[in-house]
C-alpha cells in the first residue's frame, strides 16, 4: 500500500492567540501552563460518544507526559511503565493519546491480511478472500486512526495470543482467530494493573513486543502475527510488585505522584468537572493545540532517522550506566533511543548532554538489583578465595606431599 501523505515541514507555527510554537516540546509546555478556566460553550449533540480527555489539558505530571510522547515518537524505546497510587491520572493520560497519533494502514480483512504479507510470503500467506482481492487489484488495507487497545485484567492466554476459530471449523476449515496482541499491531496496547496479570500472559505480551511478531501453534494449525505496538503499562505498587525480569522489559519507568500544589489541584478539578459535564467544551478549548501536537509528532517521527548521537554523548551515557552498576543492556538502548526522540521532539538533529540529563532518570531508575549486586559480590569473594587456594596449594605442592 502506498503512503501518499506528505510530512509537514518543520517550521515555527502560531496558535490562535499568536503564541509562537517552535517544537512539540514548546507546545506541551505552553498548553500545560495554561491556567484559564474559561472554555467555549458547546452544544450537546445527544450522541453517545467515547471522548478522551485532552492530553494537553492534563495538569502537571510533566515527566509522565514527556515519557508517553517520547514512546510515540520512537517505539524503539521499549514502552512506558507508569507506577503510582490510584487517582493520579495514569489511565486518563494513556487514553488521551489516541487523538495525537497519525493514521496508519489497517487491514480490511478479519484475519489481518496485509499487502506486505504477499510481498514477504507469496499469495499463500493471505486468506483466500484477500488472494482474490489481490488478483482483482482491490485494496487489502486502508488508512485508519490509531486505536487504544486495552487488555482486560481477566484476559486468558488464548485471548491474548489467539486460538482456533470455531466459525471456520464449523465449515471444515482450520483457521486461527487473531488475539489481542495481533489486534494491537500499529496501535497502543495499554496493560492496566500489569502487576496483577498471570505470568504467562505478561510473558507473552513482553515477548511479542520485543520481537514485533509472534507465532501461535495449535495442533496442525499455526500462524504468525505482527505485533508492532507501543506498550504502556500502569500499576499501583500498593497492590503488588513486578518480577524483576518483567520490570526490565519496560523502557521508561515513571513514578506518578499526586499534585502537591493547591493551585494545580484546583485547576485539575475544574478541568475534570468541565469534562464530566460538558466534554465537548473542554475538548474544543484544546482542539487547536491537539491538532498541532499531532502534526508535530508525525514530523518528529519522520525526522527521527536523521538524529545522531556524538561520540562524546555516547561516552557520557555509557559512564552513567556503568557508574550506577546496571547490568542490563536494555539500559543503554532505552537511554540513547529516548535521547534521540527528545532531540527530534525539540527540532534538533543532534543529541546533547542536556538531552541525557532529561531522559536519564526515566530510562535508568529501578534498573539496579540489590540482590544481584550482593550475589556478584559473594561470587567475586568466592572466586578470589578459589584463586588464592589454587596458588597456595598447586604452586608449592611437592611430588612427595600427602593430601
Amino acid at each position: 500500500m502506498t503512503d501518499n501523505r506528505v510530512s509537514v515541514p518543520r517550521q515555527p507555527i502560531e496558535t490562535e492567540t499568536g503564541s509562537p510554537i517552535r517544537s512539540l516540546k514548546a507546545l506541551v509546555d505552553l498548553a500545560s501552563g495554561r491556567m484559564s478556566h474559561q472554555y467555549p460553550a458547546q452544544t450537546d449533540s445527544g450522541r453517545a460518544e467515547v471522548l478522551p480527555f485532552p492530553f494537553l489539558a492534563l495538569v502537571g505530571q510533566m515527566e509522565m507526559k514527556l515519557a508517553l510522547l517520547l514512546a510515540l515518537i520512537n517505539p524503539n524505546i521499549g514502552g512506558v511503565l507508569l507506577i503510582g497510587p490510584r487517582g493520579t491520572g495514569k489511565t486518563t493520560a494513556v487514553r488521551s493519546l489516541v487523538d495525537l497519533l497519525p493514521d496508519v494502514p489497517r487491514s480490511l480483512c478479519y484475519y489481518g491480511c496485509m499487502p506486505e504479507d504477499i510481498e514477504n510470503g507469496g499469495i499463500d500467506a493471505v486468506c483466500p478472500d484477500c488472494a482474490r482481492k489481490y488478483g482483482s487489484n482491490e485494496p487489502l488495507a486502508a488508512f485508519d486512526r490509531v486505536r487504544l487497545v486495552e487488555l482486560p485484567l481477566n484476559a486468558r492466554l488464548e485471548d491474548v495470543i489467539g486460538e482456533v476459530d470455531e466459525r471456520a471449523t464449523a465449515h471444515d476449515h482450520l483457521r486461527m482467530r487473531r488475539g489481542i496482541l495481533a489486534q494491537a499491531d500499529k496501535n497502543l496496547l495499554h496493560v492496566d494493573e500489569v502487576n496483577l496479570l498471570a505470568d504467562e500472559v505478561i510473558d507473552a505480551i513482553l515477548d511479542a513486543s520485543a520481537q514485533g511478531a509472534y507465532t501461535v501453534r495449535r495442533g496442525l494449525v499455526s500462524a504468525t502475527y505482527r505485533s508492532r505496538f507501543v506498550l504502556i503499562g500502569s500499576m499501583n505498587p500498593e497492590e503488588g510488585t513486578l518480577r524483576p525480569q518483567i520490570l526490565d522489559r519496560f523502557g521508561l519507568r515513571i513514578v506518578v505522584r499526586g499534585l502537591t500544589q493547591a493551585e494545580d489541584r484546583l485547576v485539575a478539578y475544574k478541568r475534570a468537572s468541565t469534562y464530566l459535564s460538558e466534554p465537548h467544551r473542554l475538548i474544543r478549548a484544546y482542539e487547536e493545540e491537539t491538532k498541532l501536537a499531532k502534526q508535530e509528532i508525525q514530523v518528529s517521527r519522520d525526522e527521527l532517522a536523521n538524529v545522531i548521537i556524538p561520540e562524546q554523548v555516547y561516552n557520557q551515557g555509557l559512564k552513567l550506566v556503568r557508574s550506577l552498576n546496571i547490568d542490563s543492556l536494555r539500559a543503554e538502548l532505552t537511554l540513547f533511543e529516548a535521547a534521540r526522540a527528545y532531540a527530534a521532539m525539540d527540532t534538533r538533529v543532534q543529541v546533547t548532554t542536556e538531552d541525557l540529563r532529561v531522559v536519564t532518570p526515566m530510562a535508568l531508575r529501578m534498573r539496579r538489583s540489590v540482590f544481584m549486586n550482593q550475589y556478584f559480590t559473594e561470587r567475586t569473594e568466592e572466586e578470589t578465595e578459589i584463586s588464592q587456594t589454587i596458588e597456595n596449594i598447586l604452586q608449592h605442592f611437592e611430588p612427595g606431599d600427602q593430601p
